[in-house]
């Protein structure tokens, strides 16, 4: 065990300059980035939980229930496997000294319930005992609802004709209700087992429960995250009492009072400083959502759109102004309070795409090979491919249709293989305009995510859009984001000026010509398509 020290210089880190760490908790992993204030990348470690927590039987990083919709994450999973990925530092001989700042993001959605009296396990962390030794029964539902979750139809109901319906409800949270939404997680909980509700004592966001280890006290939820849980007002930026009391009795009481992004929310505790050599002045910074922190980490510019390719993919954008609409969602913005942050989820998105890798290439360079031999169009055939049950349009399965919208049963493999890329590309341009996206030709798309370095997608993505593809130096855009945000709240500097040393993007893909005539046409056909497996 390592004794308790003020700030120190020794291991790689021998400049002496300040270290920040950002973390993400994403839906099949947790990694950390550490950095300097100059943005010098110093080392990255990773823990994934299929592969490195066996023993909670996951797959893809969640549990299924048997009724299909019904997804969850052992809240404990999370717990230990911040104590491997901390290990793994310390076994590296990480220089945990110089850390004067953390920050970083969840999976957005995810929620946890912590059980009355773990907020004195908080505080009385010993550093001789693992986290999940000391935290692993502190959850009153020890299985936490995620994102991927579509149990709560019902719910959603009750919410949007408690405050008026969709639109009003997107008018004060900035999204109509959605099955993954926190506030319906809540509801849910608290009507179908009010024991349960009654012996929560806390309930944080992903983003706000590890803070909450970190300074070993409850840590606030942030405006950003706050605003995908259908409770947050994002005008006033509170917590609607209308979202509140539909959702459950003394609800303000257990979620805490939400704060600015840019948030140091207290020190790192103790445990740290004795078991890894944390300086006792190290900041935690409020963390927020995945796709808000990689909004931070892609340092963009106005005009850009961000396409995240991930398990889930997402389009957003930073801007100025907002506008209620029942489709995708109006966020706080992580970096600036005062503006907004657009953004269209889907549900489905490199699962599929792997899925298909799998089943009709082999692997990615046969897959990349089989889009270069098909023909922008596909032509004529259009396939749309949803594993989980999608966000828009709100249904499962697989839909595959010939030139004439006719439905057929099967396509090819090498028509499989464009048709899963363009059906997911045209529905993200279709609902990204809906939003209030419009491509300029100063519009660049930047590329985020695991799957944001495949040259197939890349070329797909920019035809569909009609706009170039950039791609950053970094692909872990969201821990990196929480780098930022530390940097950005422990030192008081605008955000201009920390990330004045961020790599500038690297254009990867241009669009082909005679694109926009193709994809104009097949985007008014998703529509048409849409409509006719929503019907059904």
């Amino acid at each position: 065990m390592v004794g308790r020290r003020k700030r120190q210089i020794f291991g790689g880190n021998m400049s002496g300059n300040s270290i920040y760490l950002g973390f993400d908790f994403s839906t099949q992993q947790i990694k950390c980035v550490a950095i300097d204030e100059e943005l010098n990348f110093i080392c990255e470690k990773a823990v994934r939980f299929d592969t490195d927590l066996p023993e909670f039987k996951t797959q893809g990083g969640v549990h299924v229930h048997d009724d299909r919709v019904t997804v969850t994450v052992p809240t404990a999973l999370w717990v230990k496997a911040l104590d491997i990925l901390l290990f793994r530092l310390q076994n590296g001989l990480f220089d945990f000294s110089n850390v004067m700042g953390i920050s970083g993001c969840g999976q957005q959605h995810g929620s946890v319930y912590w059980k009355k009296g773990s907020k004195l396990k908080l505080n009385k962390l010993k550093p001789l005992a693992s986290l999940h030794d000391q935290l692993k029964d502190g959850f009153s539902v020890p299985e936490s609802p995620i994102w991927m979750d579509a149990s709560t139809m019902t719910q959603c109901q009750k919410l949007e004709e408690s405050v008026g319906g969709p639109l009003k409800l997107a008018e004060i949270t900035g999204s109509r209700a959605f099955v993954r939404m926190t506030g319906e997680q809540i509801m849910k909980i608290s009507q179908n087992d009010p024991e349960t509700y009654a012996n929560t004592e806390r309930v944080s966001l992903v983003s706000s429960f590890v803070p909450s280890i970190l300074i070993g006290d409850y840590a606030p939820i942030d405006f950003s995250d706050g605003s995908g849980m259908n409770l947050l007002d994002i005008n006033t930026k509170t917590w609607s009492k209308q979202c509140l009391d539909a959702c459950g009795e003394n609800l303000g009481e257990k979620l805490g009072e939400p704060v600015p992004s840019p948030t140091v929310v207290g020190n790192i505790h103790s445990y740290f400083c004795d078991k890894y050599g944390f300086p006792d002045e190290c900041k935690i910074v409020a963390f927020t959502g995945d796709n808000p922190s990689s909004l931070a980490g892609l340092s963009p510019r106005v005009g850009d759109v961000i396409v995240s390719l991930g398990t889930s993919d997402t389009v957003f954008l930073w801007m100025s102004q907002q506008r209620a609409e029942t489709e995708g969602h109006v966020f706080v913005n992580p970096i600036d309070p005062n503006d907004y942050m657009i953004m269209v989820c889907f549900k489905n998105g490199s699962l599929e795409r792997e899925g298909i890798k799998d089943r009709c290439a082999g692997s990615w360079e046969k897959f990349e090979d089989m889009v270069k031999s098909t023909p922008m169009g596909n032509n004529g055939n259009f396939g749309l491919f949803f594993g989980q049950v999608e966000v828009q349009p709100f249904v499962k399965g697989t839909f595959r249709f010939n030139e004439k919208n006719e439905k057929v049963d099967a396509f090819p493999p090498d028509v499989e293989v464009r048709a899963v890329l363009e059906g997911q590309m045209i529905a993200r341009r279709v609902y990204s305009e809906l939003r209030g996206m419009k491509i300029t030709q100063q519009t660049r798309l930047l590329a985020t995510g695991g799957a944001s370095n495949n040259k197939a997608i890349q070329q797909v993505m920019a035809d569909v859009f009609n706009a170039p593809v950039y791609t950053t130096q970094i692909a872990d855009s969201a821990a990196l984001g929480g780098c930022y945000r530390a940097i950005q709240a422990c030192t008081g500097k605008q955000f201009e000026d920390v990330v004045k040393n961020h790599p500038e993007p690297v254009c990867v893909a241009k669009p082909t010509s005679g694109c926009v005539e193709i994809y104009d046409k097949m985007c008014e056909r998703y529509r048409i398509i849409e409509k006719i497996i929503t019907e059904k």
